[in-house]
C-alpha cells in the first residue's frame, strides 16, 4: 500500500486520546493468564502485535473472552497447558516471542515458539543465553526464531546484562517466578519497567532499587488492569503539534512511566512547548494529559547514554523533529536500533535524506543538521522538499515518523509499505484526521 502524505494547510487542533499502551497490554494478557483467579483488562490495545500474545495464550488454554472491542475477561487457575502440536506463532512480535520464552523455559512440557519473516530475522541470543544459564533447554537456529523450548526446572542466578532491554530483563523475571531461588537483573542503566510495576500490583514478590531487580518465586494473584495510552504512540502527534505552525492540542490519558517519558525530557531540552495536565495512576502506572503547542525556535541536543532505554522507539521521530530545530542533534549509543524490524539507522538516514533531511549515518546512531540561518542571520530556513516515495522496510515506526514528515514537507511524498502502521497504530490516521478538522 502506497500512502501520499500533503503538506498541511491548517495547525492541529482539538482534544484526542491515544490509543493504549503496547507494552502493558502484552504484559496484562502474559500475567492475568499465570495468576489466579479472574481479571478484566479494560483499554487492551487493538495492535496486531498484542493479538499475537493473546492467541498465543489462548492456544496454550487460557480462558480469554472478549466483553466488548477493548475489554478482555481472563479466567486461569495459574497453570497452562500445551496445544496439541506444541507450536505457537508470535507473529511480528518480538515482545511476545522473548517474554513468552520466560515463562515457558520453567513448564513441564516443550513448545516451540515460531514468527514471521521479520521476526526470524531478529536477535534472541540475548534472551537464549541467560535463560540457559538457568538450566534451560533451548535451541535456535544460530540464534533466530523458530525456538524450540523443551520444560525444565530452573535455577535463579544473578545475571549482568550487558545492554539495557526491557524485553531480556522481563524474560529472565518470568523465568524467576518458576525458579528455585531468588533470581537478580542488574542493568548497566534502567529500561522500562512496566513488568516490574505490574508484577508488584499482582502480588509478586520483587524489589527494585537503581539498575538491579530481584524476584523471588511467586505465585500471581489477578487483579483487573487498566491499561494507559501509548506514550511511543503519543510521540507522533508531540512532534508534529510541535512543526506543524498554530497547531495547540490535547493528548488524553497518556502513559508518562518515567521509565518511557524521554520523549518528554528530549522535547523540554530542545525548549519545545509541552506541558502535563492531570497527573495521576491507574494500576500502578502514572498518567496524565499532554498539551502540545508549536514552538518555532527549537534548540538541538545531544541524546545518549542514559536517555536511550527511555526513548529507544522515539527515535526516528525525534530525528524528524531535530530537522526543525536550530544546530546539530546527535544521537549515540544507540546501536540496538538496527535490531529492530528494520536496520532503523541505516533506512531512516537513507529515507529522511530524500525528502531534504541533513542526517548523518553513524555506527550506534545519528546526527541531525537541523534550521540554520543565512549569514546575515535572520529568519531560520525550515523548509524540506519532499516529493519523493519512501520506503518504510515493513517498520511501523519508520512510517509513522515519514508521514509526519510530510505534514510539512514542500511537496507530497509517497510512503510505500504503509500499511504496516497496522501493527502497531491502527488509528494513526484516524486520529490526525480528528485534528485537522
Amino acid at each position: 500500500m502506497i500512502k501520499n502524505v500533503k503538506k498541511l494547510g491548517a495547525p492541529l487542533k482539538g482534544e484526542i486520546t491515544i490509543p493504549s499502551d503496547k507494552s502493558i497490554s502484552h504484559r496484562a494478557v502474559m500475567f492475568s493468564s499465570i495468576a489466579q483467579g479472574e481479571c478484566i483488562i479494560r483499554n487492551f490495545s487493538s495492535g496486531a502485535d498484542c493479538h499475537s500474545t493473546l492467541n498465543l495464550f489462548k492456544k496454550l488454554g487460557v480462558d480469554i473472552q472478549f466483553l466488548d472491542e477493548k475489554t478482555l475477561k481472563i479466567i486461569s487457575n495459574g497453570t497452562l497447558k500445551p496445544n496439541i502440536d506444541s507450536i505457537y506463532s508470535c507473529g511480528n512480535s518480538g515482545t511476545t516471542m522473548r517474554l513468552v520464552s520466560g515463562i515457558l523455559a520453567g513448564q513441564n512440557f516443550d513448545s516451540v515458539l515460531t514468527g514471521d519473516d521479520s521476526l526470524s530475522k531478529r536477535p534472541m541470543k540475548r534472551v537464549i543465553e541467560p535463560l540457559v544459564l538457568m538450566g534451560a533447554d533451548i535451541s535456535s537456529i544460530d540464534g533466530h526464531a523458530p525456538l524450540t523450548i523443551h520444560g525444565r526446572n530452573l535455577k535463579g542466578i544473578v545475571y549482568s546484562s550487558k545492554l539495557a532491554s526491557a524485553q531480556v530483563k522481563s524474560c529472565i523475571l518470568l523465568a524467576g517466578l518458576n525458579a528455585e531461588g531468588q533470581t537478580k537483573v542488574i542493568e548497566p542503566s534502567l529500561s522500562r519497567n512496566h513488568t516490574e510495576l505490574m508484577l508488584k500490583y499482582l502480588g509478586v514478590d520483587i524489589k527494585s532499587e537503581n539498575n538491579e531487580v530481584t524476584i523471588k518465586p511467586s505465585r500471581l494473584t489477578a487483579k483487573n488492569i487498566d491499561i494507559v495510552g501509548d506514550i511511543s504512540s503519543a510521540a507522533f502527534f508531540i512532534a508534529a503539534g510541535l512543526i506543524v505552525k498554530g497547531s495547540d492540542f490535547v493528548i488524553k490519558n497518556t502513559g508518562l512511566n518515567p521509565t518511557r517519558s524521554g520523549i518528554i525530557d528530549v522535547v523540554r531540552r530542545m525548549g519545545g512547548n509541552i506541558e502535563i495536565i492531570n497527573l495521576h495512576t491507574v494500576s500502578g502506572e502514572e498518567v496524565g494529559d499532554i498539551r502540545v503547542q508549536y514552538t518555532e525556535n527549537m534548540k538541538s541536543c545531544c541524546i545518549e547514554g542514559a536517555d536511550i532505554p527511555r526513548l529507544i522507539d522515539e527515535l526516528p521521530i525525534i530525528a524528524v523533529l531535530a530537522s526543525q530545530a536550530e544546530g546539530e542533534t546527535i544521537v549515540k549509543d544507540a546501536g540496538d536500533l538496527r535490531n529492530k524490524e528494520s536496520d532503523r539507522i541505516k533506512c531512516l538516514v537513507r529515507e529522511l535524506s530524500k525528502i531534504g533531511i541533513n542526517i548523518e549515518e553513524r555506527e550506534d546512531g545519528f546526527i541531525v543538521r537541523g534550521k540554520s540561518r543565512g549569514k546575515l542571520g535572520g529568519k531560520l530556513e525550515d523548509k524540506l522538499k519532499g516529493g519523493s516515495e519512501l520506503e518504510c522496510y515493513h517498520d511501523h515506526r519508520l512510517a509513522m515518523s515519514f508521514y509526519v514528515a510530510g505534514l510539512i514537507c514542500e511537496n507530497e511524498i509517497a510512503i510505500n509499505g504503509f500499511e504496516w502502521t497496522k501493527i502497531s497504530f491502527p488509528e494513526f490516521e484516524e486520529l490526525f484526521s480528528r485534528l485537522s478538522l
